[in-house]
């Protein structure tokens, strides 16, 4: 990754300096895999997991110890197996997010981001909705308007007929520019009243689908959220 720790180079006098330290005990050895998801990177995964053991064992030898090791992120648990260590470190898979289509429809969706209609309107053809009037109505269309928007962290790009909320198991699409606190859908085709809740993501949109269609990746749509957002939290 070259983001953090010690090169190969570098690791005859880090053992030095460490066996020279009474204060300091090395309990744990750790690298993080660069492309554990991404298989045509195979090689190079399998080159970083040989050199982890490599230099890991070189320290354990070294300095007599045995501490934990572990180097398998959550996509690494499925495709390197043979490397887990004494432990592993699963993170987005904790909230069912897997980057293999197999393995996904084993996993269950932890975590829903719900908001509630605040206003319904009827506009007529010709009429506007939202900053820069980026949406026009082609005929009579109701609209509902969601009480959030991108100071919540829903991505912009997440607006103007690309993506979409789900009221009362329906698709509603997202029409015009998301604002601050707010975005609105087109509600025409469903029947629903104020007050009535809505998925922003969850089942239906998955984060997985909105990642992929706004070119990022689901912990940039999970991770964006902002705190001022409610969390409640269930427990078995």
């Amino acid at each position: 990754m070259h983001r953090l720790g010690f090169e190969e180079e570098h690791l005859n006098e880090l053992i030095s300096i460490l066996k020279a330290n009474k204060s300091v005990t090395v309990k744990s050895i750790l690298s993080h895999m660069a492309t554990s998801d991404d298989l045509k990177h195979r090689d190079f995964a399998l080159s970083q997991i040989e050199l982890f053991e490599k230099l890991s064992s070189k320290i354990r030898s070294e300095l007599h110890i045995n501490p934990i090791r572990h180097i398998l992120n959550t996509s690494g648990i499925s495709n390197f197996p043979q490397a887990q260590y004494n432990m592993v470190r699963l993170g987005i898979g904790l909230y069912g997010v897997s980057n293999d289509a197999e393995e996904q429809k084993q996993l269950e969706n932890v975590g829903t981001l719900k908001s509630i209609i605040s206003q319904i309107r009827t506009i007529d053809e010709g009429e506007s909705v939202g900053y820069g009037r980026r949406f026009i109505a082609t005929k009579t269309t109701k609209i509902g308007t969601i009480p959030i928007g991108y100071a919540d962290g829903i991505s912009r790009h997440w607006g103007n007929g690309v993506g979409y909320i789900t009221v009362n198991n329906q698709k509603a699409t997202i029409v015009g520019s998301i604002c601050m606190d707010m975005l609105m859908v087109d509600v025409s085709h469903i029947n629903c009243a104020e007050g009535d809740s809505v998925v922003i993501f969850g089942e239906n949109p998955t984060v997985i689908y909105m990642a992929e269609k706004l070119q990022t990746i689901p912990y940039e749509i999970l991770t964006s959220i902002s705190q001022r957002v409610k969390r409640v939290f269930y427990r078995e």
